[in-house]
């Protein structure tokens, strides 16, 4: 028999103690503030970033001082819809170093492309500004590490864009998987098979548009010619990790966050390559496996770039597989699938509100200068560090890879290589006392 959600939340003990898990959302106040207070955003990356500032409005004592971004074309959109939709235009910076300078910005919005992350994190942190970082929160370990010591000894409250963290379709799911009902887990597995992985042909170089700010695009990146296909940036190394980063991080989450892990796996094996569509313009792989292996479990991860299909009927999700049945979700709903008749069929459907609470979760810690968002930045690179150990190993060709989080190396000495990206002058790798150029 199906137990429906609302009938689940209402009668099972599962959430009983659970729900206490649900993080406080401040819909319509912040925190102790009066209505008369006032927080200052400055949006840097305007594309990608744009849904989170829009989350942000939804608060009436919010307001966006200044946006960045390295396209004078796509800044002149979006100061124009704010402008037209909240009566005042914000002023617009294409380095986001001259934003850091103003001192009455409160919060910074960061969605830029992964390899930035880095850098305007650290000096976000140096100059006193709240962050919401979008995911994954940088494009290499090393930088993981780097952001998470700066953060530490920063008087600054992180919400990371994991927005997972802040459903309750998946708060829901954690509840009902750390009850026991499913019973001992010994496999989760998650997969992401997305068309925008490949099949994208390549492209010859061309100048770079007027609009933009190319040289500022790069940043730390190595110098390159333009390239319509590499300014989509996600699915080349020295800007991202394709699938594995982009989706990885999200769903791996959820099977760290289910089993309680706070450090690396005990190792990790992995094997991948450009397989489904050799001839696309993408470096990172389009088909990858992943196991990680734990004590008494082993996640597994799989994306296959170029196609829109996947188990159970979904193209990405998770399942988690215990004695007494499975549990499988995505960000639409969970179900579970009992193992004979040992437990009832469960379906649970989202609320549609994930990114909206997190902002709100976000807000609320700013307010209350509470550390302990939805998603924290240990939990970000936490996170960060599993998808980028799972590339890392696929590039090495295989074999057992083991990371020391104490000396922050490989077992593999030729691994190290990929721990720390070479930055392009003048941009300078950040350190813990290092500060804004």
């Amino acid at each position: 028999m199906a137990i429906n959600r609302r009938d689940f939340i209402k009668s099972s003990s599962v959430l009983a103690a659970g729900m206490a898990t649900v993080p406080m959302f401040a819909n319509s106040s912040l925190g102790h503030l009066s209505a008369n207070d006032t927080i200052n955003v400055a949006l840097i990356g305007c594309r990608r970033g744009w849904s989170v500032l829009l989350k942000f409005f939804s608060h009436k004592n919010v307001r966006c001082l200044a946006l960045c971004d390295v396209k004078q074309d796509l800044l002149a959109e979006k100061a124009a819809y704010i402008a037209e939709k909240y009566g005042k235009k914000p002023d617009l910076y294409t380095d986001y170093r001259r934003v850091l300078e103003r001192k009455e910005i409160d919060i910074v919005i960061i969605a830029t492309p992964d390899h930035w992350h880095c850098l305007q994190f650290v000096d976000s942190c140096r100059a006193g500004k709240d962050i919401y970082l979008e995911k994954p929160i940088a494009n290499s370990i090393a930088e993981c590490e780097i952001m998470v010591d700066v953060a530490k000894k920063s008087n600054v409250i992180v919400q990371v864009g994991q927005q997972q963290r802040s459903d309750t379709l998946w708060i829901e799911a954690m509840d009902y998987l750390k009850s026991g009902t499913l019973g001992r887990i010994g496999r989760i597995h998650a997969w992401a098979n997305f068309s925008y992985g490949a099949m994208r042909p390549p492209v010859p170089d061309s100048p770079a548009p007027e609009t933009l700010d190319y040289d500022m695009w790069l940043g730390p990146a190595p110098k390159m010619p333009f390239n319509q296909r590499r300014f989509g940036w996600r699915m080349f190394w020295d800007y991202g990790g394709g699938l594995m980063t982009d989706w990885g991080v999200h769903l791996l989450d959820m099977g760290l966050w289910a089993m309680d892990i706070k450090t690396t796996p005990l190792q990790t094996l992995a094997a991948g390559g450009k397989f489904l569509h050799p001839e696309g313009a993408h470096e990172t792989f389009d088909t990858l496996n992943i196991t990680y292996q734990f004590k008494d479990f082993v996640m597994t991860w799989e994306n296959n770039g170029g196609v829109d299909t996947g188990p159970y009927g979904k193209n990405y999700g998770v399942l988690f597989r215990g004695t007494n049945g499975s549990l499988v979700a995505d960000r639409q709903s969970w179900k579970i699938y009992p193992e004979g008749e040992k437990i009832p069929v469960v379906e649970v459907a989202s609320d549609q509100r994930d990114l909206q609470n997190h902002v709100d979760n976000f807000l609320h810690c700013v307010k209350n200068r509470n550390p302990e968002t939805a998603c924290t930045i240990e939990n970000g690179s936490l996170c960060a560090k599993y998808a980028h150990l799972g590339n890392i190993g696929a590039r090495m060709g295989g074999g057992a890879l083991i990371y020391d989080e104490q000396t922050r190396k490989f077992n593999i000495a030729e691994a190290d290589k990929y721990l720390k990206p070479d930055y392009r002058k003048p941009w300078l790798f950040p350190t813990e006392s290092s500060a804004v150029l």
